[in-house]
């Protein structure tokens, strides 16, 4: 009967967008925080981070089906808030234009611990290609070749990255005249 099986279909429709709305919203509570603080640790201002986190999930919710098909989609959301936040930085320096005084004065708070305000100004005077790679493996726990995945690059180019960006990272949370990291460490 044609008739009876109309508000079946109906149904099953509602229900698998209950099922995608539920799993989408299990995603985002699962992975925002951490998302927020790796994108954060790769561009080094966490309002801008969360920003470009926010706006990366709004098109992954408006992009559901290539979400769905995605085999990391905690990673398709990663790559997406980090190219937003590449984005936003080279039309900001394009533009060139001073702070408009409506927006008043910045609203980033940097973190408490010193131990991470270190670790994040020294991945910021890293070159962009370490600061991803070391923030994707050692903050995000990626294994290599997801990153190499991720990023487009080969699994070798990934570990060159590594172990130049551990060492750069390594040189800059010694430095004792810049009070970093490890402090008198390098004494013992």
């Amino acid at each position: 009967d044609i008739t009876s099986s109309g508000p079946r279909v109906r149904t099953g429709v509602r229900e698998r967008a209950a099922v995608e709305a539920h799993e989408f919203d299990e995603l985002y509570a699962a992975s925002f925080r951490r998302i927020t603080s790796q994108v954060y640790a790769m561009i080094g201002d966490l309002d801008e981070a969360a920003e470009c986190v926010q706006e990366a999930f709004a098109r992954a919710w408006a992009n559901r089906t290539k979400l769905a098909k995605a085999e990391y989609p905690e990673a398709w959301v990663r790559t997406t808030a980090y190219r937003l936040a590449v984005s936003r930085w080279r039309r900001t320096k394009l533009a060139r234009r001073p702070t408009d005084r409506a927006v008043g004065a910045s609203t980033h708070v940097p973190a408490v611990d010193e131990s991470h305000v270190a670790l994040i100004t020294a991945l910021g005077k890293l070159p962009e290609a370490q600061r991803q790679a070391l923030v994707l493996h050692h903050i995000a726990d990626l294994p290599i070749h997801q990153i190499a995945a991720e990023i487009g690059v080969p699994e070798g180019t990934i570990k060159a990255r590594l172990s130049r960006g551990r060492t750069a990272l390594a040189e800059l949370l010694t430095d004792e005249t810049n009070g970093g990291l490890a402090g008198g460490m390098s004494h013992v």
